[in-house]
């Protein structure tokens, strides 16, 4: 699964010919289409950042 994503995002910034990226945009789309491929692991990421990065990552995503 980790590998079909890293393809679809590369193919994202190959199609729009982007030099460099933010790591919010890249951390939204991963999330994305971990969503959309594995709600369990979407779910384990968000709980990670939560207890133990101590970031609120839904909500700074939603900005």
């Amino acid at each position: 699964m980790a590998r079909k994503i890293c393809r679809i995002i590369e193919g994202r910034i190959y199609e729009k010919d982007l030099d460099r990226i933010e790591a919010r945009e890249l951390t939204r789309w991963i999330l994305e289409l971990l969503k959309k491929y594995n709600e369990e692991w979407y779910r384990a990421w968000i709980i990670f950042d939560k207890y133990v990065k101590k970031r609120e990552t839904e909500k700074e995503l939603s900005k």
